[in-house]
């Protein structure tokens, strides 16, 4: 993923008004971003504990995305598995993601979701860059480059269901 600007972030968010973009938390460490590694950019909000944000590139667009999960945590013998990356976490490291869906559909109270690693990391798991609390992912025969082509599959997937 190229880098982004505090700019680039804000005008990209296609579920949430103009105004919510402008005021939402913005990470402080973009210039320390690992781009090249990033197949989006994803963040919690540090001031409200059940929402998170995305930033991915779709059709050569920048597509923001604001997302809600539950506060409430899993226990930790209990594992759970990202849909998008594919990784494995105990207790509350996958959470369920939901998304007001974009335009009217969204505006009508329309959302979709998806099992996702609750700090949105998922492109250093899939890179062996960040290792999870468990301290493995599963053996793949896939090579790197085919699992970050899948993991980019499966949030392009999620950012079709938007628009649908």
């Amino acid at each position: 993923m190229r880098s982004l600007t505090e700019q680039d972030i804000r005008g990209s968010f296609v579920n949430c008004s103009k105004g919510e973009a402008k005021r939402l938390a913005i990470p402080r460490d973009l210039d320390e971003r690992p781009w090249d590694d990033l197949d989006f950019l994803g963040w919690r909000d540090p001031g409200a504990p059940d929402r998170s944000y995305l930033v991915t590139e779709r059709a050569d667009r920048l597509v923001g995305i604001a997302l809600r999960f539950p506060a409430s945590q899993r226990g930790f013998l209990h594992r759970s598995m990202c849909s998008v990356c594919l990784t494995t976490h105990p207790g509350g490291g996958v959470s369920l993601m939901t998304a007001r869906k974009a335009g009217t559909a969204g505006r009508e109270g329309n959302s979709v979701g998806l099992y996702m690693c609750t700090d949105l990391a998922c492109s250093l798991y899939v890179r062996g860059k960040k290792v999870p609390e468990s301290g493995t992912r599963f053996e793949e025969s896939l090579t790197l480059e085919e699992q970050i082509a899948r993991t980019a599959g499966n949030l392009a997937a999620f950012v079709d269901k938007l628009y649908a």
